[in-house]
């Protein structure tokens, strides 16, 4: 299987852009109520995972992947159920995934269906990669999640094949099974779940989350085929995600010029910040945690962007550059650098390594 890496003229494979670390809150379509099925504390698990319970209710608002991935890795753990991901996903209707789900559900055929959902994917999930790859006698439908600061994945990566497979049957009926299943993580103990739920073999610690896919039957007429709604779905999810990477640019780069602001006047503040962008400090707070980011992330990632911008200035002194990051003492400065680069600030300029 792993020759398979021809794709075929014309298919998506669009890795989301990096400005935008969200996903729409219609993946998370009857979350709670899931949950709690299977005997988890929705309210908690939400807690925990930084999600608030609001956002919810609002399919086209976006979530922090980091958090989506982390409330399904609670949810598994917290439930006791460790197949949570999976039993998700295999209930989980293409309708409840709102737009990018009627995109597949409005396509002319299933084999359009598919190659109109994996090119919209990245505009409902970012940092991932989606894509259909010509296999011969197959399809391949690969996923990935691209975001360096999720490391547990499992569960997102079992609910987003459910998700796929169940936008085929629904054309081909609640029979119809891929060639082989592919998933990164390393098998499961109740990994014969997964061989019953996708009806085909189940492989673990693969490159990539894959479906292979039969190409026989793909040219099967959608039932709810409306090209005119679909060209509406597919202008509504472009203009959306236009909007949240508009919004999402804007808070960020206006925070770190309130930071860069404050930190010549010493450490910036939470609050601080929030006054002059004439915010509360719990919405900046959950505007940045949308992002998949915190207001200290944003602080200690400028002061090391500025600290190496400063000291490849050879003519400032290195004992001048505390004050300018906001340190009220060399040492504290000292002690960030070295944990950002390993090395002393001295050594670093020594050295002259502008790579760092």
């Amino acid at each position: 299987m792993s020759s398979l890496t021809a794709q075929t003229p014309g298919l998506s494979s669009l890795p989301a852009t990096q400005s935008n670390t969200g996903v729409l809150a219609a993946a998370a379509s009857g979350l709670c109520g899931f949950i709690e099925k299977h005997g988890g504390d929705a309210d908690r698990i939400l807690g925990v995972s930084g999600i608030d319970p609001e956002l919810l209710r609002h399919p086209t608002l976006s979530l922090a992947l980091p958090n989506y991935c982390q409330v399904l890795e609670e949810a598994a753990r917290q439930s006791g159920c460790d197949n949570f991901g999976l039993y998700y996903g295999q209930q989980f209707k293409p309708q409840a995934l709102g737009l990018l789900g009627y995109i597949g559900l409005c396509s002319a055929t299933l084999e359009q269906a598919l190659i109109n959902f994996a090119r919209a994917f990245p505009l409902h999930q970012r940092n991932s990669l989606i894509r259909l790859v010509d296999a011969g006698e197959c399809y391949r439908f690969d996923y990935q999640i691209r975001h360096g600061a999720i490391l547990s994945r499992r569960q997102d990566a079992e609910l987003t094949l459910g998700m796929a497979l169940n936008l085929i049957r629904h054309v081909l009926g609640s029979q119809w099974a891929p060639r082989a299943v592919h998933f990164e993580h390393p098998r499961p103990e109740h990994w014969h779940e997964h061989c019953k739920v996708f009806d085909a073999p189940v492989y673990f610690e693969q490159p990539f989350n894959s479906l292979l896919i039969p190409k026989r039957g793909l040219n099967r007429a959608m039932p709810e085929h409306d090209p005119v709604l679909l060209l509406v779905m597919q202008d509504s999810l472009r203009q959306l995600s236009q909007q949240r990477v508009r919004s999402e640019q804007d808070i960020a780069d206006d925070t770190r010029a309130q930071i860069r602001q404050q930190l010549l006047a010493g450490e910036p503040t939470l609050e601080g910040v929030a006054e002059q962008l004439g915010m509360t400090s719990w919405s900046l707070q959950r505007r940045l945690r949308e992002q998949g980011l915190s207001f200290s992330m944003v602080v200690d990632k400028l002061r090391c962007e500025l600290a190496t911008h400063y000291l490849s200035q050879q003519q400032l002194p290195i004992t001048a550059l505390a004050p300018l990051l906001g340190y009220s003492e060399a040492s504290a400065f000292s002690r960030a650098f070295r944990r950002w680069f390993g090395v002393s600030p001295r050594q670093w300029r020594r050295e002259g390594d502008v790579s760092h």
